[in-house]
């Protein structure tokens, strides 16, 4: 046995080596480039301290902070047939299911809750655009329509917040059926005279913008957010002109009429329990009284989104 190679050699490297530090302890932000610290970002709910740029959060992220104290309680979705086509690309569709589902640590792309904002009871519906581009499939019909005979059966508002990439192309016709499906739901709170608010978030795409998430009594948007059925890079391609500066982005869309309504994510919570109260016919909420929200969960990194009809 040597003593200076198998002893002496590995503690003198063991000194001077450089401390592993974890990757996910800072996030890039891809607006302005500025390196921001986990925990400080997942408070300030996903958005860029520097430049105010709103990134992605998860359903569970914006729920925590939504809710009253949030506390909220999942509501069940039919679960569809897992792979109706046998559709396959480069990987089988239930491959790409479960490395999404491990990804994201949910089983789909949209998740539906109830609980209260300001005292007033809701039910929410949130899309996870880090779950396959949040791509509208099956399951995400069915959260739709679960979501809204929910809030007919409570007589409960529904508050829906979009971020999707289109149409989800391994379940092909299937998916493009939810666009008629979710319509009808949407129809079901007007029959029953409750309020449908949607939030529209970056970005919000393809079927999805041409059924249910343009459908609401109020069309609240993230700042900055993307909101089309074709990209611009399809339009202009089409067209062969070049688009105006912020085409299809959430102010620009307000400026033409499409939006009520662009708000800052810090400011939403509070905006939504006014529209809410106020739809609903009840007084203003006193502020002083509702508890104050959980902290956010720390914010994962990005996932790269699969499969989704992801937008041009």
């Amino acid at each position: 046995m040597n003593w200076i190679t198998n002893y002496v050699r590995p503690k003198i490297n063991s000194l001077f080596s450089r401390r592993e530090i974890p990757e996910n302890l800072w996030t890039k932000c891809p607006e302005c480039g500025q390196m921001l610290f986990h925990r400080e970002l997942a408070e300030n709910l996903n958005v860029c301290t520097a430049c105010d740029h709103h990134m992605a959060i998860s359903p569970r992220q914006r729920f925590t902070a939504l809710f009253d104290g949030g506390v909220f309680t999942e509501v069940k979705v039919p679960e569809p047939l897992a792979d109706p086509l046998h559709f396959r690309d480069q990987k089988r569709y239930p491959e790409r299911m479960k490395a999404a589902q491990k990804a994201t640590g949910e089983k789909e792309a949209m998740l539906v809750a109830e609980g209260e904002i300001g005292r007033t009871p809701i039910v929410a519906a949130a899309q996870d655009f880090s779950f396959m581009g949040g791509s509208m499939g099956m399951y995400v019909g069915n959260a739709v329509i679960a979501a809204a005979e929910r809030a007919v059966k409570l007589k409960r508002p529904l508050i829906l917040f979009s971020a999707a990439g289109g149409a989800r192309m391994q379940e092909g016709i299937l998916s493009l059926m939810q666009m008629p499906r979710t319509t009808v739901a949407v129809e079901m709170l007007r029959e029953a005279g409750l309020p449908y608010i949607v939030v529209l978030t970056h970005p919000t795409t393809g079927g999805v913008t041409a059924s249910y998430a343009m459908l609401g009594d109020v069309q609240i948007a993230e700042p900055n957010a993307l909101i089309c059925f074709a990209g611009p890079r399809v339009i202009e391609q089409t067209i062969r002109e070049k688009l105006p500066e912020g085409f299809q982005r959430a102010e620009y869309l307000l400026d033409h009429g499409m939006l009520d309504r662009v708000t800052h994510r810090r400011k939403l919570r509070e905006e939504l329990i006014v529209i809410v109260r106020l739809l609903t016919g009840k007084s203003p909420a006193v502020l002083a009284d509702l508890p104050p929200p959980k902290p956010v969960a720390e914010a994962r990194a990005p996932v790269p989104a699969e499969g989704g009809d992801a937008p041009a």
